[in-house]
């Protein structure tokens, strides 16, 4: 287990795993470096079924070799419309083994979203994953005319169909295996064939403003950025990974599947998104990257279940925590940890911490990453006071993931560190927008030259619209979007983002917008944590029937409030809020006012709620 005060465990590398240049030159180099090694694990009917590197080739081998059986071309782009599942890679490197460009579809798209994403991509063949995402796609595929085949990987509830666009996954490796029994060589040379300089994915951003737009990345792109994550934190093939955020998000494509294949570390996939909690802990993952959404969720899980606990149980917590604490900030400020405050973190492991450790999930983790969104500097200091360190890294879609990290042996909370060494980036002097360089910058986006023209300027600069501050140690730090910047009608520049992630370090409160642009004084909006907000309220005996109930009974309101008033304590009184608003509906990543990462879109919010925002201000 790791201890916060050896960080021995946590050492970059810089030496070479696995040799190629591109993606599947990489996978089928791994695959002969670790053969009968395990690398995926899947929960099937409560059991969890492991695949080797050889089981995972053999798939590989064949659904590519089916591909080519339907006439599948280099370039040409297959998409993949499915949850996080073992089969949404094994279809990925089959795509990148044939010379293909892969893109990755959000299973929580609608029909319309499909379609333009298949269009915009000039997608030929569609893997999905079951009858539901199918549905979508037979919606629209009259007007997908370059669309020839369907693939569905899991066919329960479909063994009647009879069409001849669709087929499983299972007759696709049929195809292969006949084939490839005719043309051996055919995939290997496909492989051979492939340049670093090739497109090899497609990621759309989540269109928080317009519609998405496909990030191209080349093979060499993703092989170099791949190896720089090993520069930035170290994994090994003894290390146990979960996979579960949408594999067409780039942080899980390149700091899940991308970055496993490279490093050999187990990928672990849960059984679905509601099973995350669950299968933490069944897990016990030795590195967990994750959102900071997943964090304030366990966070709020340990704050619940502690309101239940006995008052000796409480004040052991409170003891243990408070010991943690203390070394949290002497290591946060370099200084030693003495050998009496050791012994008596020891003591406070045994008592408290390791069970909250457990609680989670988290008591084998050698270190936690966090990134996608900011963070709550408190909620990192948490963290760190169990024992565990927290590392934020930051980037986007177009620097193909992280682009700075903060590394283990000098963590500052609230920052996103410096640049990480296989990148440039700096401040614009003029704007303060954060600007990024390097081979890991994407290669601009399909159909839209001007847009990539905005966004890489003539030096090669990404312009990537976060507005920053640099440390005299190099680290940097997000203020925010330069488009979601407040002015108020004072003429005082505010930040949102701050405001926003101190609301959600509060166990009541899943998201937060705070509005003030260009009035007197700013308001809020909050997305209320449904399962605490409702134990609150059964605790408490406050009567309600269904969610909107929930929202606009006086004691949650008051609740809210006073979650308000404690964060307004942080702030100087021009950047207090005054009135807030509670969602009525429990959103879902199927839901508009939500990019499927689970972010509100703050533009669509304020624009769907506009009579509740101009009410907070009569």
């Amino acid at each position: 287990m790791s201890n916060l005060w050896d960080l021995s465990q946590i050492q970059p590398r810089t030496d070479l795993v696995v040799a190629g240049d591109t993606i599947s030159a990489m996978f089928w180099n791994a695959v002969e470096q670790r053969g009968p090694n395990v690398w995926m694990r899947q929960k099937e009917l409560g059991i969890w079924r492991s695949w080797t590197w050889q089981q995972t080739a053999e798939a590989v081998r064949e659904i590519a070799g089916g591909l080519m059986s339907l006439g599948f071309k280099p370039q040409e782009t297959a998409s993949i419309l499915s949850n996080t599942v073992i089969e949404w890679v094994l279809a990925d490197l089959a795509v990148l083994s044939c010379g293909g460009v892969s893109n990755g579809i959000y299973p929580t798209d609608a029909a319309s979203q499909v379609h333009y994403l298949c269009e915009d991509s000039r997608t030929t063949v569609l893997f999905v994953e079951d009858d539901e995402q199918l549905d979508k796609a037979l919606e629209v595929r009259e007007q997908l005319p370059m669309l020839r085949k369907i693939v569905v990987f899991d066919m329960e509830g479909l063994h009647k169909l009879d069409d001849p666009g669709v087929l499983s996954l299972a007759k696709l490796r049929e195809l292969g295996r006949e084939f490839n029994a005719l043309h051996a060589d055919a995939l290997m040379q496909r492989v051979k064939a492939c340049k670093p300089e090739d497109l090899a994915i497609l990621v759309y951003t989540s269109g928080t403003t317009g519609k998405p737009k496909g990030a191209m990345h080349t093979h060499g792109g993703l092989v170099y950025t791949v190896r720089g994550y090993n520069t930035l934190i170290a994994r090994t093939e003894a290390d146990e990974c979960m996979c579960f955020l949408p594999l067409c998000h780039i942080a899980e494509r390149m700091g899940g599947e991308y970055f496993s294949l490279y490093t050999g570390a187990k990928l672990n996939f849960v059984e679905n998104p509601e099973t995350v909690p669950e299968n933490v802990r069944e897990i016990a993952p030795t590195v967990f990257t994750a959102v900071p959404r997943v964090w304030e969720k366990f966070y709020s899980g340990v704050m619940i279940t502690l309101k239940e606990a006995s008052p000796l149980q409480r004040a052991t917590y409170a003891w243990a925590i408070g010991v943690g604490k203390q070394i949290a900030d002497l290591v946060l400020a370099g200084q030693t940890v003495s050998g009496g405050l050791k012994a008596q973190f020891t003591l406070a492991r045994w008592l408290a911490l390791n069970n909250v450790r457990k609680l989670i999930g988290i008591h084998r983790a050698r270190f936690l990453v966090t990134g996608a969104a900011p963070i709550s500097p408190e909620l990192v200091k948490w963290y760190l006071a169990l024992g565990v360190p927290m590392l934020e890294v930051w980037g986007m879609t177009e620097t193909c993931g992280a682009s700075t990290g903060v590394p283990a042996a000098r963590i500052k909370p609230g920052s996103i560190g410096p640049a990480a060494e296989f990148n440039e980036v700096k401040i614009d002097p003029a704007t303060g927008e954060i600007l990024v360089r390097g081979p890991n910058v994407f290669a601009g986006y399909l159909n839209l030259p001007e847009k990539t023209a905005e966004t890489i300027d003539a030096e090669g600069w990404l312009h990537t619209g976060d507005v920053g501050l640099m440390d005299e140690d190099g680290y940097f730090r997000i203020t925010d979007r330069m488009k979601d910047i407040i002015i108020t009608a004072g003429g005082k520049n505010i930040t949102p983002s701050e405001l926003e992630n101190e609301l959600k370090f509060s166990p009541y409160v899943t998201d937060a917008v705070v509005i003030g642009d260009k009035r007197p004084y700013l308001t809020v909006i909050i997305m209320i944590d449904q399962e605490n907000v409702e134990k609150y309220a059964q605790d408490h005996d406050v009567p309600f029937s269904n969610y909107s109930s929930l929202t606009r009974s006086l004691e949650v309101q008051a609740l809210i409030q006073g979650v308000i008033d404690d964060v307004n304590k942080k702030f100087a009184r021009v950047e207090q809020i005054k009135k807030f608003f509670l969602l009525e509906t429990q959103l879902s990543a199927e839901d508009e006012e939500l990019t499927p990462t689970m972010k509100l879109k703050r533009k669509l919010v304020e624009k769907k709620y506009a009579e509740q925002i101009e009410a907070m201000y009569r």
